[in-house]
This record gives C-alpha cells, structure tokens and sequence, in this order.
C-alpha cells in the first residue's frame, strides 16, 4: 500500500503537539501576570477623588488619628467615612477659602455627601469586618500600609484571597497589642507579647474555612 503522508509529517505533528502545549501554558503564563498586574489589582494606582484628600499631611505631618475620621472602625463592618461636618470642624478656619477645598464647602452648603471613590473595594462575595480586626490587634498599616507617608490615597496591597491566607494561615505574625493598632512606624520591644502570646490572649486561631469570609 503506498504511504499517504509524506515522512516529514511526523516532525510536523511533533512540532504541532509540542507548539500547542506551550501556546497553552504561555497563555496561562501572561493570564497570571494580568491578574496580578497593577492594572488588574489596583496596587500603587491613585484613585481620583472629588478632592485631593493627603494622609500624608493630615495623619502623618498633622498627626490626626484614624479613628477622627473613621469612626465606626472599632465598633462596625465598614470603617466609615467622613462627613462633611468632621471636614468643616478643622477647615471652617484653616484654608476657608482654598479653591481646591470648593467641593467640601459646597457638600457642606447643600448637605450633598461627597462622592468619594473607594480605594480598598472588596467583592461582594467576601465579608470583611474591620471591627473584628482592629479588636483582634491587626493594625491599619498591615492592609493599608503607611498611609501617613501618602500624598494621595493608593492601594498597598492586592486584595486577594491568597494574601488574606497568609494572615489567616498565621494570624500570630501580624498581631500587636491594641493600644498600638493605630500606630504607624511602631517596632516591638522587649515588653511586648509575642505575637503568640497575643493570639492566646485574644483566642485567635488560623481560621481558612471558606464561611469565614464568604457567607
């Protein structure tokens, strides 16, 4: 019987086989690196806001606290937002007549809350309570980073599920005590609980069941 393909097909096909399966993986590959890019994930990007709000100045040079404008971070899921009237406690005196503080001052006229774009957005899916966190000895720099050292408000880290398990898997690594949750640039010293010792007190244990986070 005469050969139908001609023998150099079987290179052909070996090159195809071979050609396919690192397509596949190359596309797999490139996937990956777009979802953990900062085009997907956000990290690093500065959000544009109704006003070119600075932590920097306000955290870091000013000193205020977290909780002067977060205010239902300790007690609530959602670490809320500033009002307008917490805005005008400081800038009814200071800069009263800046332009770039217009916006504040029109919210304040006409009670029309600022339209503020969320940086730290989680899916609808995960659950999140800050409240449990802060309590626990988890402080705001280990999400949000060094806020304090921000001009404009960026995101610090992913978001991701993998990087909420690394907390999760061992929760004794990013405790301190609670007086110093609020606290940016703090360092241990020799009379701090270890991160363990912390844990037993606040019984926190290495929660990664699913229903944790998604209910």
């Amino acid at each position: 019987m005469p050969q139908i393909f001609h023998p150099s097909m079987n290179t052909i096909s070996r090159v195809s086989i071979f050609g396919a399966v690192f397509f596949v993986m190359a596309a797999v590959g490139v996937g990956a690196a777009i979802v953990r890019s900062p085009y997907a994930t956000e990290v690093g990007v500065v959000r544009v806001q109704p006003v070119p709000f600075s932590h920097q100045h306000h955290v870091g040079d000013v000193g205020i606290d977290c909780r002067y404008c977060h205010r239902s971070v300790e007690t609530e899921a959602f670490a809320g937002l500033p009002s307008t009237d917490v805005c005008m406690d400081c800038h009814s005196v200071l800069w009263a007549d800046s332009p770039m503080l217009e916006p504040v001052r029109e919210s304040y006229r006409t009670g029309e809350p600022l339209a503020w774009n969320r940086v730290h957005d989680l899916p609808d899916y995960a659950y999140f309570n800050h409240a449990i966190h802060v309590r626990q000895g988890v402080a705001c720099e280990t999400c949000h980073g060094r806020v304090d050292e921000m001009p404009l408000m960026y995101r610090e880290e992913t978001l991701h599920m993998q990087w909420c398990l690394e907390c999760h898997r061992n929760p004794e690594v990013f405790l301190r005590p609670s007086e110093d949750v609020f606290a940016f640039d703090w360092e241990p010293d020799e009379s701090t609980p270890t991160g363990e010792e912390l844990a037993a007190l606040h019984g926190i244990e290495s929660k990664t069941d699913c229903s944790t986070c998604h209910r």
